[in-house]
């Protein structure tokens, strides 16, 4: 084995929650990174003196974008509190995606040299702030800021989507979730079965997992998650509250990575390390209606393979998944490609119990999987072990592969990003101000929280020249009909129409002009 590169291994993870969302205990998400990277150099089992020289040598910082407060320079600042010379700083975009990419690019940077030490972390304090809102108390003692408006305030994107008020995860998850059901030829009430298996059995994996933000309480059953109620009220069809990723946690993460020269220099244990052996990610139109179709995802298809070759494996050598899952569509996508079974197979497609029920820590959320998957690894639960990390609205995928040995064909860690970082455009044409007899492509629903249907959104194709479209049902006849859960509304045939006034397209499934 040539002496030119570096073999990367993390040596150190750290994981944080912060239970209480009372005002006198909120801690900024840059202490809970703080927190998590000392708890990951506590990891590595080092003594005080080797631990500090650990810490002292760290030259590389990379941050997952948060949601809660807008630092203007998050890695300077974890660097000064950690008290090293980082040359490397960086600050993701915000995306689910970020963390499996972040871990990539440090592993790479420490293969070829230009990184000795390297920490990838991340943080979220939503469930702090939400209380300090509620209090009517400014967050006491937090990083102060010029401008204090939290990311989740900030101004929506504009475009043909939020025309007809279509832009949330909530709504295009949806929205893939009935165009993948369609095109399985699955009926909905056997879909709505399956995802709430699903999420039942994430459930449990949560109630024992200690760093879930829902530890310690009774796990949801298939039933509970499934029937629709009050406390369950559904939010976009066919996803109801409990399908839906719960974001309002306090949580941080933390991985150190070095080489296994300068592991063995430290005296860090051989027991503790584990090898990033292989990455991949790329991401699709931001802008979801041009995508070739929604009931796939090429950029989460081409990251799941790429990372596998670059890995020098296949998905049968694979012993441990965690799929992101933000709503049950992705693990099922994943699934899927990779010819898993999606319910009570013998490989687990999640390691933390998804974003409902372990908790969506923002764009960290694949970060506690990585952690976890080390830990899982050392443990011997597993040779080889994958996260795939979702990002946007089915936008953006990075996937890593880990195992509790070097690579098997004994070469370099891969020198570059297999895939570009964007797949071209590949969409129909788009018209967007449409007019003429149609056909429903997907849609959902969107409910109150009096559990009655408010608007629909259907994106279509006209039938005379295939041009897509999107639009808002034009009528309560229509919106009752794509309400339904027995009968299979893609495909339908209707006639859209384009309202002077508003711009928007209005669709009716009853076969005449409005």
């Amino acid at each position: 084995m040539s002496g030119s590169f570096e073999i990367p291994v993390v040596v150190g993870v750290g994981d944080i929650k912060n239970p209480s969302s009372r005002p006198e205990d909120a801690i900024e998400p840059l202490g809970l990174m703080l927190q998590a990277t000392k708890a990951a150099i506590d990891d590595t089992t080092l003594q005080s003196a080797s631990a500090g020289k650990l810490q002292a040598a760290i030259d590389s910082i990379s941050v997952v974008a948060n949601w809660t407060w807008p630092y203007p320079n998050t890695p300077e600042l974890l660097a000064g509190r950690l008290g090293c010379n980082a040359r490397h700083m960086y600050e993701s975009e915000h995306g689910g995606n970020a963390p499996a990419e972040l871990l990539d690019e440090a592993a790479r940077r420490i293969a070829y040299g230009k990184s000795q030490v390297a920490v990838v972390a991340g943080g979220e304090a939503l469930a702090s702030l939400a209380g300090c809102k509620q209090a009517r108390k400014f967050p006491k003692g937090w990083t102060h800021l010029e401008n204090a408006t939290s990311i989740l305030e900030r101004p929506r994107p504009k475009g043909l989507g939020t025309t007809h008020g279509l832009s949330q995860p909530t709504q295009i998850y949806a929205m893939y979730e009935n165009s993948f059901r369609a095109d399985q030829g699955e009926q909905p009430s056997k879909n709505h079965e399956d995802s709430s298996k699903l999420y039942a059995e994430f459930a449990q994996i949560a109630a024992a997992n200690p760093n879930a933000w829902r530890h310690g309480m009774p796990a949801d059953t298939a039933e509970k998650i499934g029937t629709v109620t009050k406390k369950n009220r559904m939010i976009c069809s066919p996803y109801p509250l409990l399908m839906n990723a719960f974001n309002i946690v306090n949580m941080s993460a933390a991985c150190i990575l070095t080489s296994a020269s300068f592991a063995r220099e430290l005296g860090i244990p051989e027991s503790k390390w584990i090898y990033p052996i292989g990455g991949a990610g790329t991401r699709d139109c931001a802008e979801f209606w041009k995508r070739p179709d929604f009931y796939s995802s090429r950029s989460l298809s081409l990251s799941l393979d790429k990372a596998l070759t670059a890995s020098a494996l296949t998905g049968d050598d694979i012993d441990l998944f965690d799929f992101y899952s933000c709503f049950p569509i992705i693990p099922k996508l994943a699934c899927h490609h990779l010819k898993l079974p999606l319910t009570g197979g013998q490989r687990p497609i999640t390691l933390l119990g998804g974003l409902t029920s372990f908790g969506g820590a923002g764009n960290n959320y694949s970060l506690h999987a990585i952690t976890e998957m080390v830990r899982q690894l050392r443990l011997g639960k597993g040779q080889y072990g994958l996260v795939l990390a979702n990002g946007g609205v089915v936008s953006y995928h990075h996937t890593v592969c880990l195992s509790r040995n070097p690579r098997k064909d004994g070469s370099p860690y891969p020198s570059q990003n297999p895939l570009p970082r964007n797949l071209r455009d590949d969409h129909p044409p788009i018209d967007e101000r449409a007019q003429g007899r149609a056909v429903v492509e997907t849609y959902t629903v969107q409910y109150g929280r009096d559990g009655s249907p408010q608007i629909a959104f259907i994106v279509g194709r006209l039938q005379d020249s295939g041009h897509r479209f999107i639009a808002n049902a034009a009528d309560g006849a229509t919106l009752r009909e794509l309400s339904s859960t027995v009968n299979e509304q893609i495909g339908k045939h209707g006639w859209v129409d384009c309202e002077k006034e508003s711009g928007r397209n209005v669709f009716s499934l009853q076969e005449h002009r409005i």
